[in-house]
């Protein structure tokens, strides 16, 4: 599509040079020589007009294609390369930044590969005809072109820092004002609930001002460059009369000059594309640095397949940080196959560190995450293909997002082919039943936004059921059942008792009634488990139990 691109382009502009060269030739023969145009040269303006209009359509259906194609691929492999790196990726962005990413910069390179590309090597090769063709009839006519064309050309590339720092200015703008954007509209209940709608107005004004006068920084100067340009060409114009008025004589004379401003005329046009191009470089990089994006998890080179029946838990040596601080420090856990645990500490003590270590968001900096068989050896997480690893474990955050859908379509979001026993079970287990049955459409009801219609507790039942439909074999609850209340906290550990034997269960909990129902807890503290034991062996221990306890 590209090179069909650029020969419609190569057309539209050689037919536009001959186009406008044979009139100037019918003009002076008419003229100088009092001679009507014949039937020939008549029947070749007509068909130059035509080709010149199809070539220019054709050019610019062909250019849109391909960039808007461009532009679909795009989007997809940034969106990949979000995926693939987050949660480190996205870890601190604002989602308004990231949008602007995905949508905004990648649609500001729409210009580049519609007008751009095609364009530059297209004009290259007119320039290179045209000129052998004006150095064949009168070489005297190039000594103007040639000077104001190779300036048309430097000043892009001499410019392009300048460019590149204003259009990075643009960028970031627009992206804070997304940001800003996306926040507020998120938040709209709580600035109306606590009247904070007019400072957060004046916020969005603020970063409204800073754009445009970005925006009116960069267009300035784009009409600066213009008018330069166009002042170039002027004086090509001026130096093509003088020397044609000297060296070429008869009706060629404003054929000849026709011809001199025709293949400098592309050059322009190509100087004003690539200059406005240069201005997306900062565009360019941000979709560059998301494409690029390096996997938080590696895909294993030879993954190896996944050992059934239940699967036990063991983080063996875990060393991990966030680049500015460790979290965990040779952190040693095992969580017998069926076995249910309960892991605790005070905040920031790396509990949910070892449920994104568990999921494989990310690897440990040393050590091994592993599932555990009943019987055989035990599997590294980073030799498992992404659709076993999934299959096998589940991690259900506090705060896990739903989508603008359905209450059926976000339950089955991991699992869309269940059967509709195993869609009911799961929605009994975590209690959605009742949900669903106080909704005015049952499980066709949409949740909206991030289940925006829904309460916290409702929301986190629905997570826990989506997570239970995939059937895990570990499943990792991360301060899941925080929004519940007591009542309904108990209601889902009861009913997680169903079947627990046949899977493992990791509690990130604060609430005592949570600890107390586990086979097992484990105390973090400073990256490390200092104690475990049940609930009856840590309460008669004290230590750091009792330290986590008195602070929850």
């Amino acid at each position: 599509m590209a090179v069909r691109t650029f020969v419609a382009a190569l057309a539209d502009q050689a037919a536009l040079v001959a186009l406008v060269t044979l009139t100037a030739h019918t003009v002076g023969t008419a003229v100088v020589e009092r001679q009507a145009p014949g039937p020939v040269t008549i029947t070749t303006l007509l068909v130059l007009v035509t080709v010149r209009a199809l070539a220019t359509w054709r050019e610019m259906d062909l250019s849109h294609d391909l960039a808007y194609r461009v532009l679909a691929e795009l989007r997809v492999r940034v969106f990949d390369g979000l995926a693939r790196s987050a949660p480190a990726r996205i870890r601190g962005r604002r989602s308004g930044d990231l949008a602007s990413a995905a949508l905004g910069d990648v649609e500001a390179l729409e210009f580049f590969y519609a007008h751009a590309v095609a364009q530059l090597l297209a004009s290259a090769v007119v320039f290179g005809g045209g000129s052998v063709v004006l150095a064949v009839l009168e070489p005297w006519l190039l000594l103007p072109v040639l000077p104001v064309a190779a300036l048309l050309a430097l000043a892009p590339p001499l410019e392009s820092r300048g460019r590149a720092v204003r259009g990075a200015r643009t960028r970031a703008a627009a992206a804070d004002l997304s940001a800003e954007a996306v926040e507020s509209v998120d938040g709209l209940r709580e600035l109306l609930a606590f009247g904070a709608l007019d400072a957060r107005r004046e916020r969005l004004r603020a970063h409204g001002r800073a754009l445009g006068e970005a925006q009116r920084s960069e267009q300035a100067w784009e009409a600066d460059a213009a008018a330069v340009r166009d002042l170039l060409v002027v004086v090509a114009v001026v130096g093509v009369v003088l020397a044609a008025a000297h060296t070429v004589a008869g009706a060629w004379a404003p054929a000849a000059m026709a011809l001199a401003l025709g293949v400098l005329a592309p050059v322009a046009d190509s100087a004003a594309a690539l200059g406005q191009a240069g201005g997306l470089r900062a565009a360019a990089a941000r979709v560059g640095a998301a494409v690029r994006a390096p996997a938080g998890a590696p895909a294993p080179a030879a993954p190896r397949p996944l050992p059934g029946g239940p699967l036990g838990v063991r983080l063996r040596g875990v060393r991990f940080d966030y680049g500015d601080r460790a979290v965990l420090d040779g952190l040693d856990l095992t969580v017998r196959p069926g076995e249910t645990l309960a892991l605790v500490g005070v905040s920031g003590a790396g509990k949910s560190t070892c449920a994104y270590l568990l999921a494989r968001f990310w690897d440990p900096a040393s050590g091994a995450v592993e599932l555990v068989p009943e019987s055989g050896p035990p599997v590294d997480l980073r030799d498992l293909a992404e659709t076993d690893l999934r299959g096998a474990v589940s991690v259900v955050g506090q705060d896990a997002p739903l989508f603008h859908g359905t209450l059926a379509e976000n339950l089955r979001l991991a699992a869309p082919d269940a059967d509709a026993a195993a869609f009911a079970e799961a929605a009994r287990v975590a209690g959605v039943d009742r949900i669903a049955a106080d909704l005015s459409d049952g499980y066709q009801t949409r949740v909206g936004e991030r289940g925006t219609t829904l309460s916290g507790g409702q929301r986190a039942r629905i997570a826990l059921a989506r997570a239970l439909l995939t059937r895990p074999r570990v499943l990792v609850l991360d301060e899941t059942t925080a929004n519940l209340d007591t009542e309904g906290d108990a209601a889902v550990s009861a009913a997680l008792k169903d079947g627990a034997h046949l899977r493992t269960t990791v509690i990130v909990a604060h609430r005592p009634s949570t600890i107390r129902r586990a086979d097992r807890v484990a105390v973090l503290e400073a990256g490390r488990v200092v104690q475990t034991g049940t609930w009856a062996e840590l309460v008669a221990e004290g230590g750091a139990f009792a330290r986590v306890l008195a602070r929850g």
